[in-house]
């Protein structure tokens, strides 16, 4: 066998980023059921550490749109280097905790991509506990059967079912949602949400996802004066 596996660093088409995303969704509700299984034969810490896995997968989907607006080299390198990063990619894991102590609009998620936020790290350290043994504090041996509990990995596995999702995502969804963002991205604010407001419209014209009871202009908090005749939609979150 070879060494190693050349792994891809250059930009790539709406086609093959879809086709990306698709298998991201498909291997994290498989990493799910792996680690129902094992939850089910009390094997705690593998069934809590493959769920972490599941959440990263998910995560990639979110970095391969990031991708996708990608305008020159550098935008691409950056692209890579988060979907390689385990802490980029499980950065939404407490979307649900944020959402169970109120938060309703896109402005109230800021917390889950702050700079400098620690619960990246604090999932990924978990997921570290949970598959391997170590010496931690005053010399202490960490073992996994001793440190995760059925709870913790009932939890992180119910985390990782919300994220994940069967949902098959498109060349022409990638087509339209470079069309609406990459001239406004990273830019201000309120352009960008005003063109998020803009590719749902789009979507919901091209029935590419399905209606809900959230207005997406409503959880965006698109600025007053910008059109706010958007759709209901289910994927409110773009992902």
């Amino acid at each position: 066998m070879a060494k190693g596996l050349d792994q891809w660093k250059n930009s790539l088409k709406p086609s093959q980023i879809a086709a990306g995303m698709n298998a991201a969704s498909e291997n994290a509700l498989r990493l799910i059921e792996d680690a129902e299984i094992l939850f089910t034969s009390g094997r705690y810490p593998s069934a809590l550490s493959l769920a972490i896995l599941s959440i990263e997968e998910s995560g990639k989907i979110s970095v391969l749109r990031e991708l996708a607006l990608a305008k020159d080299g550098k935008d691409v390198k950056d692209a890579w280097k988060s979907y390689r990063s385990h802490t980029k990619k499980n950065a939404s894991w407490i979307f649900a905790e944020l959402v169970s102590k109120g938060a309703r609009k896109l402005e109230d998620f800021r917390e889950l991509f702050r700079e400098g936020a620690d619960h990246p790290a604090l999932l990924d350290n978990l997921k570290q506990v949970s598959f391997y043994t170590d010496c931690l504090g005053k010399a202490h041996w960490s073992q996994p059967s001793e440190v995760v509990e059925s709870d913790t990995a009932k939890s992180i596995i119910g985390i990782a079912k919300l994220m994940s999702s069967n949902k098959q995502y498109t060349a022409r969804e990638i087509e339209l949602w470079k069309i609406h963002m990459q001239p406004v991205w990273k830019g201000p604010m309120e352009p960008m949400k005003k063109a998020l407001n803009e590719w749902f419209e789009s979507m919901a014209e091209e029935k590419l996802f399905v209606q809900g009871e959230l207005k997406v202009s409503d959880f965006i908090g698109i600025a007053a004066g910008y059109d706010q005749s958007m759709n209901p939609a289910t994927d409110a979150s773009a992902d």
